[in-house]
């Protein structure tokens, strides 16, 4: 049975794996005062060509997001997102648990946010009465396979300067945008339009991990006050430097993102001829097919999925996800056991 639940059910990449096995027996100083880790950041700062950033390793997009997101804000301050964004949606209150609001905004169908909404949501809290909008968040791909535009960033980017608000990118997905046929960013770019963003591992190749990189290096003071407190400074922090360093060399985090992204046409246009339709077209590796609801039950013994929503009484929505693991045979495989159901 293929597994298109999600991009992180499997271990790692081979190569990293290789390399936790090499220097296994290694005794190094820990939380992420090592060597390693050093090797990955000066890497990662040469990859998106920003020297003069702060970097650190944290170990899920969760974590990442609270420690950061709650760091950055004043107890009276709160973050601009789309109903569908991770923060809204999938971390069980996370952000609001520190006691900053989440000021929600309607997405757009492919989970972008835009640039009016954003300005009507700040003007709507500009009394001292309300919380503060202080930053703007934002994924990329998004949580519905989304991709932003060069100009749609940069002008996020600009509205947020003129209102005097922090833009934070989460990137837990980033090798698929990177990788996507509507992309038009590098790497280099974000540094250029972001005031904090993260390059995620777990999504992308790693036991797991992420990497958030303040830009703007006065937010990152005592940073490592607030990952410490809340649990997330991993004791053998070398762990998350050999993985990364691993990932960002030779074009690997690439790599992983076209495999995936080509995995996923592969099966889009496989389910397309068998006849399926889509709640939205997608260019990364996330794909959203409509299924009747009476082949639900038979899907689930060939493939693992995750129920999105309700499309209508008949059909409902599910969401597939390819990895770097995700190979053409078993699609190939999969596809046909569909076309017989």
């Amino acid at each position: 049975m293929i597994n298109l639940k999600n991009d992180y059910s499997e271990g790692a990449l081979p190569r990293i794996l290789d390399e936790l096995v090499r220097t296994n027996l290694e005794k190094t100083v820990g939380y992420g005062e090592d060597e390693y880790t050093k090797k990955a950041i000066s890497q990662i700062k040469k990859r998106i060509d920003k020297e003069d950033c702060e970097i650190r390793f944290l170990v899920g997009g969760t974590q990442t997001n609270l420690v950061t997101i709650s760091h950055i804000l004043k107890q009276y301050e709160g973050v601009i997102a789309g109903k569908t964004g991770h923060i809204s949606t999938h971390e069980t209150g996370a952000i609001e648990a520190t006691g900053h609001k989440v000021i929600e905004i309607e997405s757009d169908e492919n989970g972008k946010i835009e640039v009016e909404k954003i300005k009507k949501a700040y003007q709507e809290h500009i009394s001292y009465h309300m919380v503060k909008p202080k930053m703007v968040y934002i994924s990329n791909p998004t949580e519905l396979g989304g991709v932003y535009t060069k100009k749609e960033l940069e002008e996020i980017s600009k509205c947020c300067k003129e209102k005097d608000m922090y833009l934070y990118l989460d990137g837990a997905r980033m090798a698929s945008a990177l990788t996507s046929e509507k992309n038009d960013l590098s790497l280099e770019d974000y540094p250029k339009y972001c005031d904090v963003f993260y390059l995620g591992g777990t999504k992308c190749g790693t036991l797991f991990g992420e990497v958030i990189i303040f830009v703007k290096k006065e937010l990152y003071e005592n940073f490592d006050y607030s990952c410490k407190q809340k649990g997330a400074i991993l004791a053998k922090g070398r762990l998350l430097g050999i993985q990364f360093y691993e990932l960002f060399k030779e074009g690997v985090y690439e790599k992983v993102g076209e495999h995936s992204n080509k995995m996923a046409k592969i099966l889009k246009d496989g389910l397309k001829k068998l006849g399926y339709t889509f709640k939205i077209e997608t260019y990364t590796n996330q794909q959203f097919p409509i299924i009747p609801d009476e082949k639900l039950k038979k899907l689930s013994q060939i493939c693992s999925y995750e129920i999105w929503e309700k499309f209508d009484e008949k059909n409902t929505v599910v969401r597939f996800v390819t990895s770097w693991s995700t190979n053409e045979h078993d699609i190939g495989e999969f596809l046909e056991k569909l076309g017989e159901i």
